[in-house]
């Protein structure tokens, strides 16, 4: 069994290193190229099952996807992206963002901690790991999200976690 874990192709937040969490925004015509890429490179792929972030920019990247492989998409809530509270639409690489970004178990003033992201999404990859056992499963949703399911995979210092970025409409794929 493998899970892919892909990123949503470019918003226009993504564009001007916004934070973008819960904020539904829409692909950037760049970010629709993206996802028609990303679904040309899975189209030769064994995927069975297509989860989906149900915020806007998952959905349309999945739906590229969908109709590259002729599978339907899925939507499930513990996909949507972290919410950042206050820091929501901010700049990227402000400081005070930064620094709450180190402190895993810490909720963002307003949002949710990343432990928090990682009880809703480890619970999820348990239930495909049950429910899809022995089928290949695409996971389509946000760069916050896809940096702490990879640690359900991968054993990685605090450091690589807080510097692992993962490209729009790009993916990783995990044996199970």
């Amino acid at each position: 069994m493998k899970i892919y874990i892909a990123r949503h192709g470019q918003t226009e937040w993504n564009k001007q290193d916004k934070i973008c969490g819960l904020t539904d925004v829409e692909l950037t015509d760049e970010g629709r190229e993206q996802a028609k890429e990303l679904a040309k490179s899975l189209k030769d792929t064994n995927i069975e099952v297509i989860i989906a972030s149900p915020l806007k920019r998952a959905v349309e990247t999945a739906g590229y996807i969908s109709e590259a492989i002729n599978i339907p998409v899925i939507t499930d809530e513990r996909l949507i992206e972290q919410n950042f509270g206050i820091f929501e639409g901010t700049y990227r690489k402000g400081q005070d963002f930064l620094n709450n970004k180190r402190n895993f178990a810490c909720r963002y003033p307003g949002g949710e901690s990343m432990m928090q992201v990682a009880q809703r999404t480890y619970s999820l990859l348990d239930e495909i790991r049950d429910k899809y056992a022995g089928k290949d499963v695409l996971l389509v949703c946000h760069g916050g999200v896809a940096r702490v399911m990879r640690t359900y995979f991968l054993d990685v210092t605090n450091e690589e976690f807080f510097n692992y970025s993962m490209n729009n409409a790009s993916y990783e794929a995990f044996e199970i």
